[in-house]
């Protein structure tokens, strides 16, 4: 009987392998993951990523079929979620729009603001926001 060699054999069907995942990030992006790991009591990046991913392809689906994606106190008070990169997906419609009732003043401010000579240094609230 002739013995068949390893290459004449049939492939065996292999597993597909995971892929590899890296990201870098800002000492701020990585408390918030950390934050946020801890607050939904996952492990790894790996469980955390998965469960955005499954997240995300979720709100990318309600998008493309012209869903808006609302949170909704328990008082009833509701806003809509507006993030540009889902807006991508969604079909042609009219984004909701916010109008600002502006006083006189308000309006001297801002001019002011947007005319002065450079960029305003930033201010402690906005230091601690990018801190925590």
């Amino acid at each position: 009987m002739p013995v068949k060699s390893k290459r004449n054999l049939p492939a065996t069907p292999s597993r597909p392998r995971n892929t590899k995942f890296q990201a870098d990030l800002a000492p701020a992006e990585e408390r918030a993951l950390r934050t946020l790991k801890e607050d939904l009591q996952l492990r790894s990046n790996t469980d955390f990523l998965a469960d955005a991913v499954a997240l995300f392809r979720w709100a990318v689906s309600e998008r493309r079929l012209g869903h808006r994606i609302i949170s909704e106190t328990p008082s009833g008070e509701r806003k809509i979620l507006v993030f540009p990169r889902l807006e991508r997906v969604a079909p042609e419609a009219n984004l909701p729009r916010i109008e600002i009732a502006w006083t006189e003043r308000q309006l001297t401010s801002l001019a002011e603001l947007l005319s002065s000579a450079g960029p305003q240094p930033p201010t402690e609230a906005l230091i601690r926001a990018v801190r925590d």
